[in-house]
């Protein structure tokens, strides 16, 4: 069992930043890939970014590219990430997740672990 537990939320005007983090615990040899999912009021579950912990190669979505970015501590069992220039439609729950697959998955159904998620607000 992994466990996954996020931290950084919050209320933010745009234009701000907010750092997320997520602690990885538990059996952490059968995460591979650790990535971040938000939900948006009436919208599915969207990837944002994911980091491989073994390579340490990432990805980002289109849709934050230039915005935000990923990144783990040395031991690869937190993950950040980091969010500038937030828009309004950055609001969201955001979940951290966890993948056995060695491949930079985008989908929620690749990750089989997921933390509670924490709100991010974007408002003036």
């Amino acid at each position: 069992q992994v466990r996954l537990g996020e931290s950084g939320g919050g209320l933010e005007q745009p234009g701000g930043s907010l750092r997320l983090s997520c602690v990885v615990s538990g059996r952490t040899c059968t995460a591979s890939v650790l990535g971040w999912f938000r939900v948006s009021p009436g919208k599915e579950r969207e990837f944002v970014a994911a980091i491989s912990r073994t390579t340490g190669k990432t990805t980002v979505a289109d849709s934050v590219k230039g915005r935000f970015a990923i990144s783990s501590d040395s031991a690869k069992t937190t993950i950040y990430l980091q969010m500038n220039n937030l828009k309004l439609e950055d609001t969201a729950v955001y979940y951290c997740a966890a993948s056995s697959s060695p491949l930079l998955a985008t989908l929620p159904s690749h990750y089989a672990f997921w933390g509670q998620g924490t709100q991010v607000t974007v408002s003036s």
